[in-house]
């Protein structure tokens, strides 16, 4: 496991107490499809593997059983988590860290209301490829008028 802390960028902990085993699977079968991994694991392990992996572990106050979602995308773990918790108030996302960075639940939850990287890169194409479009429009445009004169003028 702490193998997984160092590659992953991002680490969500939530509480899935309360879950029954067909919306544990519902989750699971929504984080492997957002190519993110999911596990339950003590309290004590989880510390241990933090502390191994170099991340400070004295203010984790957590009470209950905890559940681990890592992804290397640095959104989809928390997005798909807040979605769900959506739907069934017994998930709750308690805290994450974001390429070493420890965030709170607020954060967590600003974060999944981000787009993700590819969904950035989309937009960014979007923006850089509309003036271009726009100029190849105006000068196809005034090519065009010039075509309907000459044709024009040869008509008459």
């Amino acid at each position: 496991m702490t193998e997984k802390f160092k590659a992953s960028k991002s680490i969500v902990f939530s509480e899935i107490k309360g879950l029954n085993v067909a919306d544990t699977s519902a989750l699971r079968k929504q984080l492997r499809e957002g190519s993110v991994q999911h596990t339950v694991v003590k309290l004590t392990l989880l510390k241990l593997a933090l502390r191994k992996a170099g991340i400070k572990v004295d203010d984790f106050d957590f009470k209950t059983q905890v559940a681990v979602s890592f992804s290397e995308d640095e959104v989809a773990a928390a997005k798909i988590l807040k979605s769900f918790a959506k739907k069934n108030e017994n998930l709750k996302m308690l805290s994450g860290y974001l390429e070493g960075k420890r965030l709170s639940e607020v954060e967590l939850n600003n974060l999944a209301s981000l787009p993700s990287k590819t969904e950035l890169l989309g937009q960014l194409v979007s923006v850089l490829s509309g003036p271009s479009r726009g100029l190849v429009t105006v000068l196809s445009g005034n090519l065009r008028g010039l075509v309907q004169v000459l044709s024009q003028i040869k008509k008459n």
